[in-house]
């Protein structure tokens, strides 16, 4: 597969980690900034980034015309009866899709489901950068590494941290390059500030061994949920509400800036055109 298109695949064999919240607001971003993006849902039982995505549209089609959105595909896992022809099948649509997403798009953005398949395996080994957005909690710094709790040591990698690394090897050998991994830390909680020192502190010990860069996360916040029923995001907040930003708001929106401030997406792409938005008609 010739390749043009920067892959940014967000992965966490773990549900409930902000993974397809993450990956929509990084997809407008992205479009806001100027580039050609494309979207592409491995979860398609789920469908979290497609549904986010549809109510985007039909939010579009009641209001407006104007909101930026990115070129959309969804893969279903297949139905073959063997293994073998499954894993072929979805081999050859994750190909067409990222063949296809290559001659029109800048940035692939790839949601993955929260457990192991070989579909998002296959997806991590194509990642440019690999974003896996975790919960501040102990039972998910698990999925990174097996921790000794009573000496708030680390023992060694653990599943996940495992699995990247062998898709990295496989991504090596097949197309020479990298795996830019970033680790961010989602709904990081201030009430804890012991847990936060541990988990900080673990967290610096576990991205030297396994090789990822720490990045902020998002805070927990009303906001996304609400946005998520009208298929918004945070930076298109602006047009949406008179009156301004709360502050919680323009936090937020600046947790999202931050990421895309670690992505670096003009090392990708060079630094691009923001597209020139028109305003909603009035009557």
């Amino acid at each position: 597969m010739k390749k043009t298109a920067h892959i940014i695949v967000f992965g966490n064999e773990k549900g409930g980690s902000g993974k397809s919240t993450t990956a929509m607001h990084t997809a407008i971003a992205l479009l806001r900034l100027g580039y050609r993006v494309g979207t592409l849902d491995l979860d398609a039982r789920q469908g979290t980034l497609t549904r986010y995505l549809k109510k985007r549209f039909d939010y579009i089609t009641r209001n407006r015309d104007h909101l930026p959105s990115p070129a959309h595909m969804a893969i279903e896992r297949s139905n073959c009866e063997s293994v073998g022809d499954q894993q072929a099948e979805e081999e050859a649509f994750l190909i067409m899709a990222l063949e296809e997403f290559n001659h029109v798009c800048d940035f692939v953005v790839i949601d993955t489901p929260g457990t192991d398949s070989f579909l998002s395996r296959l997806a991590h080994s194509y990642a440019d950068t690999l974003i896996t957005p975790m919960n501040d909690s102990f039972i998910d710094l698990d999925l990174l590494a097996d921790i000794d709790m009573k000496n708030h040591a680390v023992k060694g990698p653990s599943i996940y941290s495992k699995m990247v690394n062998d898709q990295r090897k496989i991504k090596r050998i097949r197309d020479g390059s990298e795996i830019d991994w970033i680790v961010m830390r989602n709904r990081v909680s201030h009430l804890n500030n012991n847990n936060n020192k541990i988990i900080t502190k673990l967290l610096e010990t576990i991205s030297d061994l396994a090789g990822f860069r720490l990045a902020p996360g998002f805070g927990e916040r009303v906001v996304f949920k609400e946005l998520f029923l009208k298929g918004m995001t945070l930076l298109d907040l602006k047009e949406d509400i008179e009156g301004g930003l709360t502050m919680s708001q323009i936090s937020a929106r600046q947790e999202v800036r931050n990421l895309i401030t670690t992505i670096k997406p003009e090392l990708a792409k060079g630094y691009a055109k923001p597209p020139t938005i028109s305003k909603k008609k009035t009557a």
